[in-house]
């Protein structure tokens, strides 16, 4: 053992199991942030997930958006009107399939995505700062690691969707 193991590495808390705790606490000061950050956006982190999916990932059709991220078809075409309004997002004719509507982002819409990533960024070192900088890359990547490895093959972006709903306050 190091001696910087020795004196700046916490010991496990002895009452019980501390993992369901840590990740509840996490996961809600996590949410508030991004709530806050995303407040300006339509429907706020909905919209905040529903604009990096359609930024990060080809094209998707409005259908397939919605399926993914959990929101029914019809308060997603009233979402994605109010982004098309705001010039974040364009619906375009899918040349297989001219009924289907590809879901495209603007470069406005990629502008503003990058805003909001970069102050989720500073939120999340943020709400870590109490680790060291090397702690903080460890335990982001063992989380990925464990949830990775709990749920193979899930779809990041719509589990992130599932949680909001449960770190709301009813």
């Amino acid at each position: 053992m190091t001696a910087r193991e020795q004196t700046d590495t916490p010991t496990p808390s002895t009452q019980g199991s501390v993992l369901g705790w840590s990740l509840t606490v996490l996961l809600r000061e996590w949410s508030t942030r991004v709530e806050d950050i995303s407040r300006d956006l339509p429907h706020g982190v909905r919209g905040y997930q529903v604009l990096s999916a359609v930024v990060h990932e080809a094209p998707p059709t409005q259908a397939a958006l919605a399926a993914r991220l959990g929101i029914d078809r019809t308060v997603m075409t009233y979402l994605l009107d109010k982004f098309e309004g705001c010039g974040l997002v364009e619906r375009r004719q899918d040349p297989a399939d001219r009924r289907a509507r590809r879901i495209v982002p603007t470069e406005h819409g990629r502008g503003v995505l990058a805003e909001l990533d970069a102050r989720v960024a500073r939120a999340e070192d943020e709400l870590l700062a109490g680790l060291p900088p090397e702690d903080r890359r460890v335990l982001l990547a063992l989380l990925e690691h464990a949830a990775t490895g709990a749920a193979p093959g899930e779809d990041r972006c719509a589990a992130v969707a599932a949680s909001a709903a449960l770190t709301r306050e009813p």
